[in-house]
């Protein structure tokens, strides 16, 4: 799927794409990132995605994996982005909001009955304040809806909304 992302140096949109991991080697723990995607791709019923741009197809910007629970249910398992894209010099805006919305839309394809367009996913950090952070952060940004202790969804109509902002160009 085509997406932009901004780069931040200069606020220039830049074609990118999100793809199917195949043929990339995953990002894992070593390389920084918070998440081993090496080895939860290898999990059985598991979707794994890379965004990349058209300008360095071989820089991972960020990378998701999605599955559906039990039969119906559509799960954001992970979502991370690339760990050059985080703090104050980060180079890209818009990776996670792609992501995001790019995981609500598979919750329309992949959802099944009253799970249809509903995206669910889990906040879990190793400290409580910045696990509250990023729920707000979830919620501001992206429509999310606290449900439970660390469990937020996104709602079919919050996921029609992210996809016209950042899917359709």
């Amino acid at each position: 799927m085509n997406v932009k992302i901004t780069r931040l140096s200069d606020f220039k949109s830049i074609e990118s794409k999100i793809l199917r991991s195949t043929g990339f080697l995953l990002p894992t723990m070593g390389d920084g990132w918070r998440f081993d995607f090496e080895k939860h791709a290898r999990k059985e019923l598991v979707q794994t995605y890379v965004l990349v741009t058209e300008e360095t197809p071989d820089i991972i910007e960020g990378c998701l994996i999605f599955r559906v629970r039990g039969t119906m249910e559509p799960y954001m398992a992970y979502i991370e982005i690339a760990p050059h894209n985080k703090g104050e010099s980060r180079r890209f805006g818009r990776v996670a909001g792609c992501l995001i919305a790019f995981s609500s839309r598979l919750s329309f394809i992949f959802g099944k009955d009253h799970f249809q367009g509903w995206l669910t996913f889990d906040v879990l950090e190793e400290r409580k304040e910045d696990e509250v952070k990023l729920m707000a952060l979830y919620c501001q940004k992206y429509g999310a809806l606290k449900w439970g202790d660390t469990t937020m969804v996104i709602s079919p109509e919050a996921g029609e909304k992210l996809i016209i902002k950042y899917l359709e160009q």
